[in-house]
């Protein structure tokens, strides 16, 4: 699957009906940002299982800000609604291969407890 364009109007879709979403937050005069796109493009089209989604922090200023993007490109990754990986930089592709099996590999059930032990550690100390 190629890249698709996510906005404050699709992002909550694209979301809830996909297991797994990569975006890269990135802007068109953002040079880093037009060097990692094409590994972007080229590793999605390797797994099309998945979503790949791209946000552009110009058009789309308040999807940045509610995400609290303050550097680009910023890669991020959504596991059944929940964000496990963020971090800004550009990936070379070996290490973008290397996150995307990570993120596969992950155990939500593991994350999902440990949210869940971080709230109600949080709600006792209120």
């Amino acid at each position: 699957m190629a890249t698709v364009e996510v906005t404050l109007d699709n992002f909550k879709d694209t979301v809830e009906t996909n297991d797994t979403v990569f975006i890269d937050f990135w802007a068109e005069w953002c040079g880093p940002c037009r060097m990692f796109g094409p590994v972007y493009e080229q590793v999605s089209e390797d797994n099309p299982d998945l979503v790949f989604a791209k946000v552009d922090t110009e058009a789309q200023q308040q999807l940045a800000a509610e995400f609290r993007i303050t550097s680009i490109p910023t890669l991020m990754a959504i596991r059944d609604g929940i964000v496990i990986y963020s971090q800004p930089g550009a990936l070379p592709k070996n290490n973008l291969e290397e996150l995307v099996k990570a993120v596969r590999d992950v155990n939500m059930d593991e994350v999902r407890a440990d949210i869940a032990k971080q709230q109600a550690e949080a709600a006792a100390e209120k």
